[in-house]
């Protein structure tokens, strides 16, 4: 059997059970945005890792050393936020070409330290080695009150599903510079989503001290996949609204320009960087309220928790099926 057969998600499976098992008590690791340490009686340590390699993450033809350094980064801080947490310090480790020019590195360095700055991120240390092409790794330690970390097996039948943000400007950021489409106002500002995501660590660390809000993640692989990491860990269904994704005016201006399905995109595409929760419905809301009064904007309802283990989508009310999936770092398919 070859990776591409098996999957990200069922390699990490096939490994994962030897490693999950006579934890310490109040130590979780695989399954979840980041690992939990306790650090004490109140506060757990929140740890995460994200490997970024030249090529399949990125194209150095299309993204700047600056937002290359910024964005290796918020990846990692978005995991935090996914659980509700508080970044503390980072560790990078990057392998780079002999001939890489130094300009570049500073530049990179930039653009890391610029978020690492304006979130209050230390680094720490890290590693550095040659290599053909560039891979970055970074790992980053935060911290959460430990009765208000959220966890997707948290999730309940009849919860609300919400993102915090719009969907599918990464995607359709990412699908204007592959296909060199031109650059204006409103290409550029879907760019800039690719390019210079903003973890959701406000947010984040408000929705998971409300009560009301059960499971949360942050939506990296696209909402079709990350919905299905809460189903699997909450041992549940959802239903999906396409036609209630939130959609940003300048993807709903380029779909309609370029003939996109906008809301297959924000669906799938992936690297929105914003968060998915689940909701009880009868707190939905007063979170929504306090959510937009603190952040200017919707807690956006995109669907339901269900029974069963199914996902679904409806489209005006009608049974709808997608022609893509979410991200699979190994699937021939995504």
């Amino acid at each position: 059997m070859k990776l591409h057969t098996l999957g990200e998600f069922g390699l990490i499976q096939r490994f994962s059970p030897f490693f999950t098992q006579n934890l310490p008590l109040g130590v979780e690791g695989i399954g979840d945005d980041c690992a939990i340490i306790p650090q004490n009686g109140q506060h757990s340590f929140l740890i995460t890792t994200d490997l970024l390699i030249e090529s399949i993450h990125f194209l150095t033809t299309t993204t700047s050393p600056e937002d290359l350094g910024y964005k290796s980064l918020a990846v990692s801080l978005s995991d935090i936020a996914g659980m509700g947490g508080k970044p503390l310090y980072a560790f990078l480790s990057i392998a780079l070409p002999s001939t890489m020019e130094v300009d570049w590195v500073d530049r990179f360095f930039q653009g890391f330290r610029q978020l690492a700055e304006s979130e209050n991120v230390l680094l720490l240390g890290g590693d550095t080695t040659r290599s053909e092409e560039i891979a970055i790794n970074v790992l980053v330690i935060g911290s959460a009150q430990t009765d208000h970390i959220k966890r997707r097996s948290q999730a309940k039948e009849g919860d609300i599903i919400c993102s915090t943000g719009y969907l599918g400007d990464s995607g359709a950021g990412l699908k204007i510079l592959l296909e060199n489409l031109p650059h204006n106002p409103i290409t550029e500002a879907l760019i800039h989503q690719h390019v210079h995501p903003r973890p959701h660590l406000s947010e984040g660390e408000w929705l998971a001290s409300q009560v009301g809000v059960h499971a949360m993640m942050d939506i990296s692989d696209g909402l079709d996949s990350d919905i299905q990491h809460i189903m699997e860990r909450s041992h549940c269904g959802a239903k999906l609204y396409l036609d209630k994704l939130p959609l940003s005016p300048s993807l709903k201006t380029c779909a309609k320009q370029y003939g996109w399905f906008a809301e297959e995109m924000a669906a799938t595409a992936g690297e929105d960087y914003c968060l998915l929760a689940t909701v009880n419905p009868n707190a939905y809301a007063a979170l929504n309220l306090g959510y937009q009064q603190l952040f200017d904007r919707p807690l956006f309802k995109v669907g339901e928790i269900t029974t069963g283990s199914t996902l679904s989508y409806l489209k005006d009310g009608q049974p709808f099926q997608l022609s893509k999936t979410g991200f699979d770092h190994f699937s021939a398919k995504s």
